[in-house]
């Protein structure tokens, strides 16, 4: 049986694997190293959200991961915990008029330059998951699964992933009958039986006609 004093252990190698890229550029005089991430890209319906944040040189948080491997209660959790500790952050959430009229990758890329231009303070260094974000004047890296390697990038994911949650609970209790609270926008089966009875509502990106979904505005 594991012992809490062999988790603590474990948690702090973790951690410290998390922060592998921070320390390298803190070591290079990167102080203030910001992490970048989105949430929401592939849902039917609601906004994309993007978070950037910033933590002290030599900061970390135990329990930062990957916003899809974490409960919603633990997300929640967290997401309070880095609005405390970090130097800085920022949370954007670009709406379905802007996604359907730029497409939902360009919008994507959009949240993610405005919430870096949102923190406040002017970064060193931008770390950001899977792509390079256009009209960013600070230096980035590119982390593929950033959000699973990365502290900053997993810290990022937490904001957009409960900002974008919490977002989604208000639509449903504006929009009552699509269930978003529950599905947040994602294509279950449950959702796709709503459109068909209820039709598009003011939230639903019709852009995604484009996309190979079922054709679901008939």
């Amino acid at each position: 049986m594991t012992t809490k004093l062999e988790r603590d252990r474990g948690e702090g190698r973790r951690l410290r694997r998390l922060l592998s890229r921070e320390r390298e550029l803190w070591a290079a005089g990167f102080s203030r190293v910001a992490g970048v991430d989105e949430a929401g890209m592939g849902p039917l319906a609601g906004p994309v959200v993007a978070a950037a944040v910033i933590f002290a040189a030599g900061d970390g948080l135990r329990g930062v991961h990957d916003s899809k491997q974490l409960s919603p209660a633990r997300r929640g959790e967290l997401a309070i915990e880095i609005r405390e500790r970090a130097a800085a952050f920022a949370v954007v959430a670009v709406e379905v008029a802007e996604i359907d009229s730029l497409n939902i990758y360009r919008a994507g890329l959009e949240a993610m330059r405005r919430a870096v231009g949102g923190l406040g303070c002017t970064p060193d260094f931008v770390l950001v998951d899977a792509r390079r974000i256009p009209g960013v004047e600070f230096p980035q890296q590119v982390v593929v699964k950033g959000d699973a390697k990365c502290h900053a990038i997993a810290a990022a994911s937490i904001l957009a992933k409960t900002a974008r949650d919490e977002l989604m609970a208000r639509y449903d209790a504006q929009y009552p009958g699509y269930d978003f609270a529950a599905h947040k926008g994602y294509a279950t089966s449950a959702h796709r039986d709503a459109i068909r009875r209820l039709g598009p509502s003011p939230i639903h990106r019709r852009s995604f006609t484009l996309l190979p979904h079922p054709r679901l505005w008939d």
